[in-house]
This record gives structure tokens, C-alpha cells and sequence, in this order.
């Protein structure tokens, strides 16, 4: 009985997370705290990090998927030359980031998200509606935005994870997000 319950609760958050992109980092979340109160490993398998460590994972991931995705936006529309170069850098280097955070995900068993937050999905929409003439400024203020919760966010678990491999992570991602954000900070001040 205990098996049945604890397969149906998991089943439950999976498909509400695939339903609803309201907050599909909460979703995650949700699923990953099951896996870590859930005794039985034939329902869920069990959380191979600490639950911090699992929301520090969800976030990451979240994040980098929306740069990307922004972007992508930015290389097509963006104006300036150096904005266009700096944001087919940004999908490189995330894409690369999310795919090593992936990777590390599946190993401790934690669930990402798949797909942008309701507020992602909407600053995309408005990115693809911004004119020529406004998408850059948008851009521009959008990705230092990302940048600056990624840089914190990584900043805070290099010190605080429990997980060796996670803050390993973290702490090697500390010097990609300072200098995605020190890049943009001199592409904003040029432009001005």
C-alpha cells in the first residue's frame, strides 16, 4: 500500500509539473522532496544530495535554460554587433553549463526542471515583440538581471553546498557568471 501511495504522489507532482509551467522550479522542487522523505527507492529512488543542494540544482537550471532562451531571442534581434556576439556566447557557455548540471542531476537523482517559468515565458514573449530599436536596451537589461541571480546563486552554494560535486560545480560556474556579467556591464556602458 505504502508502494502505491508513494508511486501515485510521485505520478501526481510529475504530471502537474508537465501540466502547469506556472512554476515548473517549484514543481521540481516538489518532486525532489518526495525522493527525499520517500523510504521506499522502488516509488521515487531517493534524493542522492540534500535537499538544498536539489534546490540550488532546480534554480541553476532554470536560470540557464532561460538565458538561453533569451538569448537565441538576442542573437537574432539584438542591434549592436558586440550584443550579438555576446549572446551566441551566453548560449554557448550555458548550453555547455546546463548539460554539465544535467548530467551531475542525474547521477544524485534530482529533477529539473523542463521547462521556463510562467515569468520566463512571458520576459521571451516580450522580448520577441520588442522593435529594433528598443530590443537591445530590453536585452541588455533582462540578461544582467539573469546574470546577476546566476552569479549570486552559484556564489552562495560554492560556499554552502553539502554535496561535494554540486559545490565543485558551483564553485567552477562562480567565474562564468562574473564574467558573463562583467561583459555585459561594459557592452551597457558603451552604449550609453
Amino acid at each position: 500500500m505504502k508502494k502505491t501511495i508513494y508511486f501515485l504522489t510521485t505520478c501526481a507532482i510529475i504530471f502537474v509539473s508537465c501540466t502547469s509551467n506556472k512554476d515548473s522550479t517549484a514543481a521540481a522542487d516538489s518532486v525532489n522532496r518526495v525522493k527525499d522523505i520517500t523510504p521506499n527507492t522502488m516509488a521515487t529512488g531517493t534524493l542522492g544530495v540534500k535537499v538544498s543542494d536539489a534546490e540550488f540544482a532546480t534554480r541553476a537550471a532554470s536560470n540557464g535554460m532561460a538565458a538561453v532562451e533569451f538569448s537565441k531571442i538576442a542573437a537574432e534581434n539584438a542591434s549592436n554587433v558586440q550584443l550579438k556576439y555576446f549572446a551566441r556566447m551566453i548560449v554557448r557557455d550555458y548550453e555547455k553549463t546546463n548539460k554539465e548540471l544535467a548530467s551531475i542531476a542525474a547521477k544524485k537523482n534530482i529533477t529539473l526542471p523542463l521547462t521556463l517559468d510562467e515569468q520566463d515565458q512571458k520576459k521571451s514573449i516580450e522580448l520577441n515583440e520588442k522593435s529594433k530599436a528598443d530590443f537591445d536596451k530590453a536585452y541588455i537589461e533582462t540578461i544582467t538581471g539573469k546574470n546577476k541571480k546566476a552569479l549570486k546563486l552559484v556564489q552562495d552554494e560554492s560556499k554552502d553546498g553539502k554535496d561535494a560535486e554540486v559545490r565543485a560545480f558551483a564553485t567552477k560556474t562562480v567565474s562564468i557568471a562574473q564574467s558573463h556579467l562583467d561583459m555585459i556591464n561594459v557592452i551597457h556602458d558603451s552604449l550609453k
